[in-house]
């Protein structure tokens, strides 16, 4: 992406459409997030593509003061590889639920992320399908009463992020709608290069309302919210717990902090380069694990890839004339 040399700013990247989504929504503190990063990033409109398939998150590109695609059900990381292949200078940012990239769209999910294609993947979880009206999501938990799981759901749910790590993704991060290090969190992703997945746990105030209230309450939340640091003790918000490593099961476990318990010097230090590290943090009972759990920065791009071949075979046949190839070999007239 080139750098911008005007100086922007949130509202140049907000759009004249009216944002239609349901009061309350958790979608409007992603969007303001991302349109106050952007400025941040020195983005410019006429250089930043949103594409997104469908579902609520997918009306993103229409809030958007940037080109966008608002493409089919689950596809938006294939139209995204194509867009980023063919304009590299482009920034892409694909935008996505858990219904629309881990159900219809899971096949196309994994592959951009194993090929690990440089652009930003912002998947938005609130456990249920809001636009079709609150049917159970592969994200859903276990018991989720819904119109299609009347009884409650039977499926295990998908975890995001670890779908992620077991399809080879080089970047993986976790946040949550109203954090206020969302933001950061989308700086980091924006400068990996390669696939960069974030996962942004967000609240559907009509069909699964206060599904993450476990995280995001503000009294009780913090002892819940495990924000990861590279080099740094895995301590909890509130600075009371933290998590150490039981050498006979190999777990990590949750431990209180200070007089009666350890010191940060017993607890567990976060390697953000350790894809099993990443793993066991994926899914904890007691805390959930925050910010960026996995990076990988050496490893090589899908689009640089594709391009490297690209005119390799150029070179090889001595240049390209697509007139010439068609008029060669046996041609007639009609």
């Amino acid at each position: 992406m080139t750098e911008n040399p005007r100086k922007l700013t949130r509202k140049d990247f907000a759009s004249d459409q009216e944002v239609r989504w349901c009061p309350g929504c958790g979608d409007y503190a992603i969007l303001a997030a991302i349109q106050r990063t952007l400025p941040k990033l020195g983005a410019t409109t006429e250089n930043t593509v949103f594409v997104s398939g469908i579902g609520c998150s997918s009306r993103f590109p229409y809030y958007m003061n940037t080109y966008g695609f608002h493409t089919i059900h689950g596809r938006a990381p294939t139209f995204a590889t194509g867009l980023k292949i063919t304009r590299p200078e482009l920034d892409v940012w694909v935008i996505t639920g858990d219904g629309d990239g881990l159900s219809i769209g899971g096949n196309h999910l994994l592959h951009v992320l194993r090929r690990n294609v440089n652009l930003q993947i912002i998947l938005f979880n609130n456990q249920i399908y809001g636009l079709t009206k609150g049917q159970y999501s592969p994200t859903s938990d276990v018991g989720q009463v819904s119109p299609s799981t009347p009884l409650g759901s039977i499926d295990q749910p998908v975890v995001p992020v670890r779908v992620a790590l077991g399809a080879n993704a080089k970047f993986v991060a976790r946040g949550y709608d109203v954090s206020k290090k969302l933001p950061e969190l989308l700086e980091q992703a924006h400068a990996f290069p390669g696939a960069a997945l974030v996962e942004v746990l967000q609240n559907c105030p009509v069909f699964n309302d206060g599904v993450f209230d476990l995280i995001t309450d503000r009294k009780k939340g913090p002892q819940h919210q495990l924000w990861v640091e590279h080099g740094k003790p895995m301590i909890t918000a509130d600075g009371k717990k933290g998590l150490r490593l039981d050498p006979k099961t190999m777990q990590l476990e949750l431990v209180e902090l200070g007089e009666g318990g350890v010191s940060e010097d017993e607890l567990f230090v976060h390697d953000e380069t350790n894809r099993s590290i990443a793993w066991m943090l994926s899914d904890l009972p007691e805390v959930k694990a925050l910010g960026v759990l996995y990076r990988e920065p050496d490893a090589p791009v899908y689009d640089d890839g594709v391009r490297a071949q690209v005119e390799m075979a150029q070179e090889k046949a001595g240049g390209s004339d697509l007139a010439a190839l068609l008029r060669s070999g046996h041609t007639w007239e009609v």
